[in-house]
């Protein structure tokens, strides 16, 4: 009997799912974000990724954990003076809070090729749970032969829970952030 448990044992542990761990490509994938300025306009822009890796048992993603870096100095939104305040201590503070990042804590399926991504995100020195909606827009096989599959998360948060330009007043620029992350990933 106890060679049998054994047995039966070993054959889980054959049949037990691999992690499988994806690496961002940074040519095809981005941080970026909408702010309505003066109650009148949105004014958009990006930040670059340093890093992002996912690492998922699953083919379809739906025990997926994702982690993300982003450079605040990379911040562009096609206006130079507009980069330079935003990376000042009135906003981002750059100097002291280089870095944002995400670290997942669930990533759960809702529809086919919809999910729910909840995970810690840290920007300006502050740590808050946030929740994004997730779209898995496809999964494929680069030139290289190497499988690749791609993502985009979209939501919203208040830039003044996270102390971001907490001396700037709502009218100037609004407290909400729309969010819209794209990443392709491939597949290491």
């Amino acid at each position: 009997m106890k060679n049998v448990l054994m047995i039966v044992g070993l054959m889980a542990l054959g049949f037990t799912a691999t992690a499988q761990k994806w690496s961002v490509d940074k040519a095809h994938s981005k941080v970026g974000f909408s702010v309505v300025h003066m109650m009148l306009s949105d004014v958009e822009g990006s930040f670059k990724i340093s890093d992002a890796t996912l690492t998922t048992t699953k083919d379809d993603f739906s025990d997926a954990q994702f982690e993300l870096t982003a450079d605040v100095n990379s911040v562009f939104t096609d206006v130079d003076r507009r980069d330079t305040h935003l990376k000042s201590a009135d906003f981002f503070d750059a100097a002291k809070f280089a870095t944002i990042s995400f670290k997942s804590n669930s990533f759960k399926k809702v529809a086919d090729r919809k999910y729910k991504l909840t995970g810690e995100l840290t920007m300006h020195g502050v740590t808050k749970m946030v929740t994004l909606d997730g779209t898995l827009n496809g999964v494929s096989t680069n030139k290289a032969g190497k499988k690749i599959a791609g993502f985009r998360f979209t939501g919203t948060l208040n830039r003044t829970a996270f102390g971001v330009g907490t001396t700037i007043p709502v009218v100037v620029v609004g407290e909400e952030i729309e969010l819209k992350a794209n990443g392709e990933f491939v597949q290491n």
